[in-house]
């Protein structure tokens, strides 16, 4: 599918990306672990021991009732949560619902996955998210009054109550985008999803967050079964099957972030899935009671977000249903979903269905998000999942001579003649619908050719958190082993919140990277602890004397930057210097695929000649200058000795770039008419440097403490170079050919600053 096909089509220009995903679910501590029980066609629900039920907190008596059904789900390490890491008080932690704690945790990895850095984002960034009814206050702080007091009830109720839940995490991740707690039981996580996209396509925000979560407290244990009610008398949920008798609610936590298609695919972001349309309604007083499902409202809401879509019920392969297992919720859903595509195709048999439930339960407020994250995830990997626990379909329904059949398998999604395309419903009590019609993402562009280094940085709040990061970031490496480089340092540099600890390697590839990573204490692995994130940086950029022919080939061969403006320069030098520059600098002959270890000789090169090596300096310093600020690195402070004042004047506005070369070539052809003159290092201070300062030698500079440079005739200063060397006093000649900053060069004062005038 081609970036351009996409362009063409104007159905795209409301599309809204998936780019990032997070959720804790049963057995599942993270999305890469729920895909690959999905795809295994594993159950996570279990059974338990009435050890486990009373250390739970089930009462004996409870067990033996005929109706207890000793079976649920478990979310691992439901009780931690890292409360320094976003600034919350002991106490106040303690007193936040488990469902509000873990969704703050997963919209943090969820930017993460997308690779975006809420703090540093330029847009507005929204939260659409719901959470259950809030039994962790009811069923244990109120029996401890003594915290309640210590924590205050404002505290108590803000961390506990639903509204809280997408204003908090808006709170600490300081995001400015609308905060919409959503509320419609079952439904509340897809509605959370599609309130997303209705607000993006509004441009009211710019990217969103949208989920739910729904933790049951106490944790870890069964539930009484009601004949005629929606939980299964036996903990299997058969979703479609001819025995289906009920759902098991289960607990979960699912995040997803959104961004405009058109934007996403512009910036390159990884895209999971494509939201090609969505719908939401309420069945209204058309059906049996409140509570029960309505066939119309299904019926018109997965019809509305086909047209939404603007795509046809033949092209859908996939229907991610509600699937709550009752024998009345089944054959409504079924019979709106015939009714829903029986409007635009005859076709029978050509769209597999399936749910999540038998899988992991009902996931209350979070099921909704959980199907999408389901569905995404079998887009991206071209896989149609299982359905489990079915074994022969509601006789209710006829469903052989219907659009649709129960994959059972997984087996490989297949491509048409259109994009693969799978539809997503969720279903509220109280008839709040919602559908969501998704598309399989575009193949990634292709990106332009990496640079031969890349640098990985990780950051953290503690050492020891830097420790996991790194193994995790090995961890990952060495998992993906096709994992491109250049794309791994992109997100850890600009999707990634810079913290105090942090560690830097610059290497060449994956292996490379993986035998620094894994090694404790490599001399490569660079570690600091920073408080400050935006220190200022100075560029300071020297005069001549340790320029050579090939100088910064490597970036002038690998980076676009670099090489546009040195061609800019140097069609600006030539009139000046009769000569393409470039012929000089980066001369055919001589090319290599780096940069060579050693120079070339100065004394060798025509860039010896003052006329050619100032320009040459002055032409890679701007073009480095300006290759630093592209990558982001904004000078705080431009210094500059001699040639070098030139190129901070022109990068702070000062000259043009035109009119800065023109003066460095019309001065470099001023020195060059003068008498040669020779320029000497000399290791003494500026105090010892006094007794050498005679036929015509001249104190040009004072590098340091024991560091000046003279500058005179050259027979003097060779003169003074042997006398140096006889008297062991360490000295190094200057490559240059004249004495720069001595009386040598006065004769030609007025004229260069008579030039700016021409």
């Amino acid at each position: 599918m081609s970036s351009a096909r996409l362009y063409d089509d104007q159905a795209y220009e409301t599309a809204i990306a998936i780019i990032g995903m997070a959720g804790r679910f049963p057995n599942a501590a993270d999305v890469a672990t729920f895909w690959q029980n999905i795809a295994s066609g594993a159950c996570s629900i279990r059974s338990f021991s009435d050890a486990e039920l009373l250390a739970a907190g089930v009462e004996p008596a409870l067990l033996q009732q005929p109706n207890y059904v000793k079976a649920g789900t478990l979310i691992d390490h439901v009780e931690e949560f890292d409360a320094a890491f976003f600034g919350f008080p002991p106490r106040e932690a303690e007193v936040m619902d488990p469902q509000h704690r873990l969704f703050l945790e997963c919209a943090w990895e969820a930017f993460e996955h997308a690779a975006y850095n809420p703090e540093t984002h330029a847009g507005l960034v929204g939260v659409f998210a719901g959470s259950g009814s809030p039994n962790y206050a009811a069923g244990n702080l109120m029996s401890q009054p003594d915290i309640v007091e210590q924590a205050g009830w404002l505290v108590v109720h803000i961390s506990n109550e639903p509204d809280s839940l997408a204003s908090m995490v808006s709170y600490k991740l300081n995001l400015r985008g609308p905060s919409v707690a959503v509320q419609t039981f079952c439904s509340t996580s897809l509605v959370a999803v599609h309130l997303a996209c209705q607000s993006l396509l509004t441009y009211e925000c710019d990217l969103a967050l949208a989920g739910g979560s729904a933790i049951a407290v106490p944790h870890g244990q069964g539930y009484v079964y009601q004949e005629g009610g929606i939980v299964s008398p036996d903990g299997h949920c058969r979703t479609f099957d001819a025995n289906a008798q009920g759902s098991v609610m289960g607990s979960g936590v699912g995040a997803v972030v959104l961004k405009r298609f058109t934007e996403a695919l512009a910036d390159g972001d990884q895209i999971y899935a494509i939201i090609r349309g969505s719908a939401m309604n309420n069945d209204g007083m058309r059906k049996v009671g409140y509570t029960a499902p309505g066939l119309a409202g299904q019926t018109a809401v997965i019809a509305r977000a086909l047209s939404n879509a603007d795509v046809s019920p033949e092209t859908i392969d996939y229907i991610e249903a509600h699937g709550t297992a009752t024998p009345l919720g089944d054959s409504v859903e079924l019979a709106a979903m015939i009714k829903a595509f029986q409007r635009g195709t005859a076709k029978q048999q050509f769209c597999a269905i399936g749910s999540v439930k038998p899988n992991v339960g009902h996931l209350d407020r979070a099921s909704g998000v959980t199907g999408l994250i389901k569905t995404s995830l079998a887009l991206h990997h071209q896989l149609l999942p299982p359905s489990i626990d079915y074994q022969s379909p509601n006789p209710e329904i006829d469903l052989a001579g219907s659009p649709f059949y129960v994959n059972t398998t997984a087996r490989p999604w297949p491509r048409h003649d259109t994009p693969r395309r799978a539809g997503v419903s969720s279903f509220g009590l109280g008839g709040t619908n919602v559908h969501v019609v998704l598309e399989e993402a575009p193949l990634p562009a292709l990106g332009d050719p990496a640079r031969p280094d890349q640098l990985l940085l990780i950051s953290a709040k503690t050492p020891t958190a830097l420790d996991a990061a790194t193994a995790n970031l090995a961890a990952y490496l060495r998992q993906h082993p096709d994992a491109n480089l250049a794309d791994v340092a992109y997100t850890l540099q600009g999707g990634r919140t810079t913290f105090a600890h942090r560690r830097t390697l610059v290497c060449r590839d994956l292996s490379d990277a993986l035998s620094v990573l894994e090694a404790p204490n490599h001399a490569r692995l660079l570690a600091a602890q920073q408080t400050s994130r935006d220190r200022p940086v100075a560029f300071l950029f020297p005069g001549v004397g340790d320029h050579y022919a090939g100088m910064a080939r490597e970036l002038y061969e690998s980076e676009p930057i670099f090489r546009d403006i040195v061609e800019q320069c140097c069609a600006i030098l030539q009139p000046h210097l009769g000569l393409d520059l470039r012929t000089l600098l980066y001369p055919e002959a001589d090319r290599r695929p780096t940069l060579r270890h050693e120079p070339f000789p100065v004394v060798d090169s025509p860039l010896h000649a003052t006329t050619l090596a100032q320009p040459a300096v002055f032409v890679v310093e701007y073009a480095l200058a300006q290759l630093l600020i592209g990558w982001g690195v904004q000078p705080a402070a431009l210094l500059g000795y001699s040639l070098g004042e030139y190129v901070a004047a022109c990068l702070a506005g000062v000259l043009s770039l035109e009119d800065a070369l023109t003066l460095v070539a019309g001065r470099a052809r001023l020195i060059a008419a003068l008498p040669d003159g020779a320029m000497l290092v000399v290791f003494l201070s500026e105090a010892e440097i006094g007794p050498f300062l005679r036929n015509g030698v001249d104190l040009a500079l004072v590098n340091g403490p024991t560091s000046c440079v003279l500058a005179g005739p050259t027979g003097p200063i060779a003169a003074l170079e042997q006398a140096l060397a006889a008297q062991s006093v360490a000295c190094r000649r200057v490559p240059t050919s004249h004495a720069f900053h001595s009386h040598m060069l006065a004769p030609i004062a007025d004229d260069v600053t008579a030039l700016p005038a021409r």
